[in-house]
């Protein structure tokens, strides 16, 4: 199972081997074995599945310690601009932006250690997300940051007057102002 690590260290673009024949295909999304021999031991307990229109925009979400989770992003339908915000305090990419298209097509997936805000938005008419989570949710443990900060310059790639956004995804902080927990460990 071959992974990419990206330039943020600990994020990992995950490809699996797909196996397709007139029937269709056939691929492992998660195999612990596999993930193991990476290096990679995280233990799942939660997953998470939502459905989105075009132009909507989720994030940028995070959960606190000690309730802080690492996810493994991937799309059952349609396409995804997926965004990730390194916030661990101390990181040599330490408020660097990661994006990449996830989609049913691609089957790609991306490994998103503790300490970084994430979301996405939808760049096909619909998109179901699937994320599995190392942690329960822990709604007083939430955090935040305004998807649209400056500092950030994130492109979501949905035009202004297109973008769906959720009232309590607007009144997020900027990063220099969220709280944050969060330490790099090497």
């Amino acid at each position: 199972m071959p992974f990419i690590k990206t330039d943020i260290p600990g994020l990992l673009v995950f490809e699996p081997t797909v196996f397709e024949d007139s029937r269709g295909y056939f691929y492992e999304s998660y195999n612990a074995q596999a993930f193991a021999k990476e290096g990679i031991s995280t233990a799942f307990v939660q997953d998470n599945q939502s459905k989105s229109s075009y132009g909507v925009i989720r994030g940028l979400h995070y959960q606190l310690p000690p309730h802080a989770q690492t996810k493994l992003v991937r799309v059952l339908s349609g396409t995804i601009l997926d965004v990730v915000v390194d916030i661990r305090r101390g990181s040599p990419a330490y408020g660097n932006v990661f994006s990449i298209e996830l989609s049913a097509t691609n089957k790609k997936q991306l490994y998103i250690p503790k300490g970084f805000a994430h979301g996405f938005s939808v760049l096909s008419e619909t998109a179901e997300v699937l994320y599995k989570c190392d942690a329960f949710y822990n709604k007083e443990s939430e955090g935040g940051i305004r998807y649209n900060d400056p500092a950030l310059q994130i492109d979501w790639k949905i035009p202004a007057g297109k973008a769906i956004i959720s009232d309590k995804d607007r009144l997020n902080p900027a990063l220099a102002e969220c709280k944050n927990s969060f330490v790099f460990e090497p």
